[in-house]
């Protein structure tokens, strides 16, 4: 099996969305990443936390058959967007970069590599402050978008504050939240804080509009092109198969999660780019929909239904965070 075709059907999409305004090859963008464990590269490796991807079977199938902090057995998503294997089309590394963005606490973040971009996504954090705090220490979202916010400033201080402001809103950004604000808060255990406070019909609206406000500071420092995914089918993966399911089948009340927050999250998008007075700096990414059809009905996608394709399926789902 192809080391990239996990993620192949979901990188295709995002291609889809690239390919719309693609800048010339001799102007790779700056690429960054904010989010959970689904873009996590690696971030938590750096922190006193319980949410690692720091042993096997994380990184089994990676060119070095190591542990990375992906929280996958291979490559993530923003790998596949920022390089270029054989399987995606082959400019797509002209496009972003020859080489995926280094985690922000990375200490190789420096020089040449500010360039390229930074992953600033920390596995457990969700759009809510409370998601999480299990994990004891991880970067929560405002503090992802604080970071950004000092990565300028180095960036600035290495190639120029103009050079530096034009590099960011050139760049393309990629936020992957919204699935452990149900996994790991609202049903995290049974009478949690959020779903004594809410019913579920309106946690969906109360976390969108949070939502909205980390992607109104998102735009307010500089995200010009920004694709958003919602969550995918958080019913499914391994660990809530684990815990809730007894013959296999999905957790019912995961997927009902998903299938309101995903419109919602659509909707929203939508006004937000009115409130900006642009139709193409949010981008929505269905991944609920297309994991659905690669977990469903896999010989579309040249696949088999066994074990091995269900694992890859839920590569980046090994855990829940």
């Amino acid at each position: 099996m192809d080391a990239c075709s996990p993620v192949l059907v979901v990188g295709a999409l995002l291609l889809v969305l690239l390919g719309a305004s693609a800048p010339t090859v001799s102007a790779a963008r700056a690429f960054f990443v904010f989010g959970d464990s689904l873009v996590d590269n690696g971030n938590n490796n750096y922190l006193m936390t319980t949410a690692r991807a720091d042993a096997p079977p994380y990184g089994i199938d990676f060119p070095t058959h190591m542990p990375t902090g992906r929280f996958s057995n291979g490559l993530n998503i923003p790998d596949i967007i920022s390089t270029s294997p054989a399987c995606l089309l082959s400019h797509l590394g002209e496009y972003l970069g020859a080489e995926p963005a280094l985690p922000y606490l990375s200490p190789y973040m420096r020089g040449e590599n500010l360039l390229v971009g930074a992953n600033f996504a920390s596995a457990g954090v969700g759009i809510l402050n409370d998601t999480g705090v299990q994990f004891v220490n991880i970067i929560r979202i405002a503090q992802q978008l604080q970071n950004f916010q000092d990565y300028q400033r180095r960036l600035a201080a290495y190639i120029g504050e103009d050079a530096a402001r034009e590099r960011v809103s050139q760049s393309l950004v990629l936020i992957t939240l919204g699935g452990n604000d149900f996994v790991n808060n609202y049903y995290l255990v049974p009478f949690s804080a959020r779903s004594q406070q809410f019913e579920i019909h309106d946690y969906v609206p109360f976390i969108i509009s949070e939502y909205k406000k980390v992607l109104a500071r998102l735009y307010e420092l500089g995200a010009r092109r920004v694709i958003v995914t919602g969550t995918g089918m958080i019913g499914c993966v391994p660990a809530e198969l684990a815990l809730h399911s007894l013959d296999g089948s999905c957790a019912p009340d995961l997927t009902r999660a998903a299938d309101l927050f995903n419109p919602q999250l659509e909707r929203m998008l939508t006004e937000l780019n009115g409130e900006v007075g642009h139709d193409d700096v949010f981008i929505a990414a269905n991944t609920n929909r297309v994991s659905f059809d690669f977990m469903f009905n896999p010989q579309q996608y040249g696949m088999v239904s066994n074990s091995r394709s269900n694992k890859i399926v839920s590569r980046t789902h090994l855990v829940s965070s």
